[in-house]
């Protein structure tokens, strides 16, 4: 029997990279066979040889926007951070405020240097200010002016000009998330060129991460846990590919825990609805800890989280309990990087036989 404790464990700071590989593909990869939990090392580089014709991969095609700007207040001249959770329409935005005082409906706030760009509080909600932009056709094109890439909290230092380019997947393209769909940042185009040359397929989902992936869980009972909203598309493709991957036989692989959550949100909604939907477009506050039956991905790339987190548990959730705490003591033990820059393991399952159970097919 395994507790939530189980997952809290002494990550070494050491362990925790502040900057990324500039050769994407050549960070380390723990690969782990779910049934028997038998382990091997190598590179991110060699997975393609872990993949057969026709397998099925999915990845996550958000890109993480520049959500963080800094400004003043127009009474005051007092500094205010304001860090852009979501995108709403042209003008307006969700976000968290840091401020040395607090704000309120009516504040206005200026950014910018050479052109200013001005905004204005119009709503509060759960410690979350709506903002309303004045003098801005659209919001996402004044952030790529102004915004900071938002690294995560764990990485003490200013974002630089690699990140742009390394807290991204070479495949993103659809701007929204405010956190980096960090499996995905290990596939370079070289890579993916190797992967379709051996006829692996190739399919795209969207969830736009939140900042809440990184939060770790604080009550105590994990079912008391509340998990953040999170947008998700997955297409009429998407769900075509995985049933014809299922019916021939081959693998369906999840490249992230976003990815999971996308596929396993929409077999939630078959399961609730009984019937098979076509697509789903819409949020999702999917929470997947130990227990959970998974019935679409067969294999799973992710890198190494933080205890506690509602990631790790995920991860426990389709590796088994047991091999997820001997993984990342191995992990630790062979100094493995964790977190957004950090290596990846891939865990592979035995393939799905109970069409039954599974509604993509």
């Amino acid at each position: 029997m395994y507790h939530f404790s189980d997952f809290d464990f002494f990550l070494p700071k050491s362990l925790i990279p502040y900057y990324p590989i500039l050769s994407r593909s050549k960070s380390r990869l723990l690969l782990i066979d779910g049934e028997c939990g038998k382990i091997k090392h190598s590179f991110f580089k060699n997975i393609v040889n872990y993949f057969n014709s026709k397998d099925l991969l999915i990845f996550n095609n958000t890109k993480v926007i520049p959500a963080r700007i800094f400004g003043v207040k127009e009474k005051t001249g007092g500094k205010v951070e304001i860090f852009v959770l979501e995108i709403k329409n042209d003008t307006k935005v969700i976000a968290k405020i840091r401020s040395s005082n607090s704000c309120k409906i009516g504040d206005i706030f200026i950014c910018g240097n050479k052109k200013k760009f001005y905004c204005s509080i119009i709503s509060i909600k759960e410690k979350c200010f709506e903002i309303k932009f004045h003098n801005v056709k659209k919001v996402l094109d004044m952030l790529y002016i102004l915004g900071h890439i938002p690294l995560p909290p764990y990485i003490h230092r200013k974002d630089n000009v690699h990140d742009k380019i390394f807290y991204q997947t070479v495949y993103g393209n659809q701007p929204g998330s405010v956190a980096a769909p960090t499996a995905g940042l290990h596939f370079d185009y070289l890579l993916l060129n190797e992967l379709k040359k051996r006829n692996v397929q190739f399919s795209f989902i969207t969830l736009h991460i939140g900042l809440g992936t990184f939060q770790t869980i604080t009550t105590n009972s994990i079912k008391d846990h509340i998990m953040h909203s999170e947008y998700v598309q997955v297409t009429s493709e998407v769900i075509n590919n995985i049933s014809k991957c299922k019916k021939r036989g081959n693998r369906v692989i999840a490249v992230g825990t976003s990815t999971i959550r996308a596929l396993e949100t929409v077999q939630n909604y078959n399961r609730k609805e009984k019937k098979n939907i076509t697509s789903f477009f819409g949020k999702t506050n999917i929470f997947i800890y130990p227990g959970y039956k998974h019935t679409v991905a067969d294999g799973l790339i992710t890198n190494f989280h933080l205890p506690k987190s509602t990631l790790i548990l995920l991860v426990a959730s389709f590796l088994g309990c047991k091999n997820t705490i001997n993984v990342y003591k191995e992990a630790i033990k062979k100094k493995y990087r964790f977190l957004s820059y950090g290596d990846a393991m891939f865990i592979t399952k035995k393939k799905q036989n109970e069409k039954k159970n599974i509604f993509f097919s």
